[in-house]
């Protein structure tokens, strides 16, 4: 925020929940620049409400499935996100996410805490094991990739399914399958596929009904990447043996969905990149591709090169 306050006049949004629909029209009108969450609905209408001199759009994120970008590059307006800088935070929960559901962590917190805790015995909370078992990693790009590392330090045997990745990257001992064969056969899925038309509700009562009824589901990707219906149908009658989220529909999660009275699912509130040095670099990312938006530059991180060649952008070609 410094930097931005630095170079240009910035109308900050003070409060803790994100802005309404009706404020951020407000807000906007005017405005050559928006710095956005992924909180944040950007549309077509908010665009037009700020007028021509719209120039950038950054966000504060990743994904940018929460700007329409294709009515972006339609009125010459950059879009940066923040790559790369997530990957190895976001592969750091899905792990801990993994172990954390397979071995009952949360649930054993829960029962000593509650005093249930009353003895050990032989068939007393038991969990999956990692070492030999499979792992299924749908998406295998940066963060899939970076959960695979990880898993072969853990002895498991890795599998992936992405229509865009017909190998892995040297170093990384992971064998491409089909979704089909990667639901039947994975012990642990981790879910790291972007959110299209294609991927949501990708797991619905069909794959969970492939999957093992061993199988630990993990998702750090986006909510709407699974049907959380069917989710809870699959849990609740033991179809699968548990689950941990880090990304729900809606967030926050009501307190009073019925997700959250299983034992067998394990929800955190969307902190797969919240460690002090990704946020920090996050910020950063998304306050240069700001500022060079607002100097006429290219964004250093442009999710729609293409505006570069629209008659309307003036832009430097640097």
């Amino acid at each position: 925020m410094n930097l931005i306050r630095d170079f240009c006049e910035a109308d900050i949004w003070p409060e803790e929940l994100p802005p309404p629909r009706e404020a951020i029209l407000e807000h906007v009108h005017g405005m050559d620049g928006l710095l956005c969450l992924l909180t944040d609905q950007i549309d077509a209408g908010i665009m037009d409400e700020a007028g021509s001199g719209l120039k950038v759009i950054s966000n504060h994120a990743v994904g940018v499935d929460n700007v329409d970008v294709a009515a972006a590059s339609a009125r010459a307006i950059a879009v940066g996100n923040t790559p790369g800088i997530l990957t190895d935070a976001t592969a750091d929960l899905a792990f801990a996410l993994l172990l954390a559901a397979g071995r009952r962590v949360a649930e054993g917190e829960r029962l000593v805490k509650s005093g249930g805790w009353k003895t050990w015995g032989p068939a007393f909370m038991l969990g999956a094991d990692l070492a030999g078992a499979t792992l299924g990693i749908v998406g295998f790009g940066r963060i899939g990739r970076a959960v695979a590392r990880r898993a072969m330090g853990f002895g498991m045997r890795i599998i992936f399914s992405d229509p865009s990745q017909s190998a892995p990257e040297p170093g990384v001992a992971a064998t491409r399958v089909d979704l089909d064969t990667l639901l039947r056969e994975a012990d642990f899925i981790s879910l790291h596929t972007p959110l299209t038309d294609e991927t949501r509700d990708l797991v619905n009562a069909d794959t969970l009904g492939r999957m093992k009824a061993t199988a630990v589901l993990i998702n750090t990707s986006r909510g709407p990447v699974v049907d959380q219906q069917a989710l809870y149908k699959a849990l609740v009658s033991k179809r699968i043996f548990a689950a941990a989220l880090d990304v729900t529909v809606p967030e926050p999660l009501p307190p009073d969905d019925p997700l959250l009275t299983l034992e067998n699912c394990l929800i955190v509130p969307h902190i797969a990149s919240a460690s002090w040095r990704t946020r920090e670099r996050m910020s950063l990312m998304a306050a240069e591709n700001l500022i060079a938006g607002l100097k006429g530059e290219r964004l250093p991180n442009c999710v729609n090169p293409e505006v570069y060649d629209h008659p309307r952008m003036n832009t430097k070609k640097t």
